[in-house]
């Protein structure tokens, strides 16, 4: 695999630490900046909802830029937010440093799929995606412990500029590893925006959305239920957060290959495993030992959906992959806020917490069905074990 592919995966290791580390800061953040643990916890919808207004924004505006450019100043702007954040007088100021930081999030998982995939035959384009995405799994393994445990032992302000030279770091990768020649056709916004109007590009985040909502259902609370159903400590719970990541990622790089040799096989086997899982949770999670090795199968199973459904939506956009594929990011952000929300009722219904993990099983198997009715669009039958690409797309 290309060397430029490292670049980028460093892109998205600095992005997933900023997003996920303010989960583990968020106690020290309100101590530090005298507010209170619930309005503290607006930084974190603040940069999902900056995910999700970015993504459409920033390719919006950028036609004029080459995508190694558009990279380059998204991860600029990146670094920027992550520096204003360790240094923000207030917490006005961090909030939105948090925003300014969330904007490039979603175009430049968007912009760096489609490189990611020029870099390469067109037969193993979902392998390179789901290299570049595993920065986000080793965010989750190394990149959020390390700035959690950092900042809560030397102040949080560390934890964004440690976060703020990774994305420099980006930025230099970018700068000389990734080739311009193969990256020269401006983002026209007309023909981007026009693929929106083919059904299976809605289709395709649809079912990232459901099939997300489904892990963020489960996972948002996945604290509270190995301690209170499982009796799990603090070593369980590191131990679970660490066990997610590492199956994300493994799920993650399998996901690549199999959507390599066919798309939507690999969609439907990825939100199948995910759903099964998820109902396995609920039953397992009342023991610590089966809890953690369900937690690693949640993780892949999490990962196996991303590279699939991330070259679907390219490809049912035909010649306009990078709107469609930023959009993904979004989509995703949309899953987080929804599923923690069901999951939430859920619970609150009293109908505790391994409840929530079935409601995520369902919320996944919606997902399925929608999987299975853009297939059969394609006229694609969903008991096929090998399909050509082409007919993928």
């Amino acid at each position: 695999m290309p060397v430029a592919l490292l670049a980028l995966a460093i892109g998205a290791f600095g992005i997933g630490a900023t997003e996920f580390a303010m989960m583990g800061l968020l106690p020290a953040v309100a101590h530090g900046m005298h507010v209170s643990i619930p309005r503290a916890g607006y930084l974190i919808t603040g940069y999902a909802l900056g995910v999700v207004v970015g993504a459409p924004l920033l390719t919006a505006v950028s036609g004029r830029f080459t995508r190694k450019r558009l990279l380059l100043a998204m991860m600029v702007v990146f670094t920027v937010g992550n520096l204003a954040a360790a240094g923000a007088p207030d917490y006005g100021f961090l909030l939105v440093a948090r925003v300014l930081t969330a904007l490039p999030h979603g175009a430049f998982f968007g912009v760096g799929s489609v490189v990611a995939a020029e870099l390469v035959d067109e037969r193993r384009s979902a392998q390179a995606i789901s290299l570049m995405f595993t920065g986000l799994s080793v965010a989750n393994i190394i990149g959020v412990p390390a700035a959690t445990a950092l900042g809560t032992a030397f102040g949080w302000r560390l934890a964004f500029a440690l976060i703020g030279a990774a994305g420099l770091l980006a930025v230099l990768g970018i700068a000389v590893l990734v080739p311009t020649d193969r990256t020269h056709t401006p983002v026209r916004l007309r023909t981007e925006l026009r693929a929106f109007t083919r059904p299976q590009v809605w289709l395709a985040l649809a079912v990232g959305t459901l099939g997300f909502a489904g892990v963020f259902g489960t996972y948002t609370y996945i604290a509270p239920m190995l301690s209170t159903l499982a009796g799990a400590g603090p070593a369980g719970l590191t131990a679970a957060l660490a066990l997610f990541g590492i199956g994300s990622a493994v799920g993650n790089l399998l996901g690549g290959r199999l959507a390599d040799r066919a798309v939507m096989p690999a969609i439907y086997l990825a939100l199948g495993f995910l759903a099964a899982v998820l109902a396995l949770f609920a039953l397992t999670v009342h023991d610590e030992a089966t809890a953690l090795v369900t937690v690693f199968a949640i993780g892949t199973a999490a990962g196996l959906v991303i590279p699939p459904v991330q070259l679907r939506t390219m490809r049912a956009a035909e010649e306009a992959p990078t709107m469609a594929a930023a959009s993904v990011q979004s989509s995703l952000n949309i899953a987080n806020a929804g599923g923690a929300a069901l999951g939430g009722m859920v619970i609150s219904a009293g109908f505790g917490y391994a409840a929530a993990s079935l409601a995520g099983a369902v919320l996944a198997l919606a997902g399925l069905g929608l999987a299975l009715v853009s297939g059969r669009l394609d006229g694609v039958p969903a008991s096929s074990p090998a399909v050509h690409e082409r007919q993928d797309s």
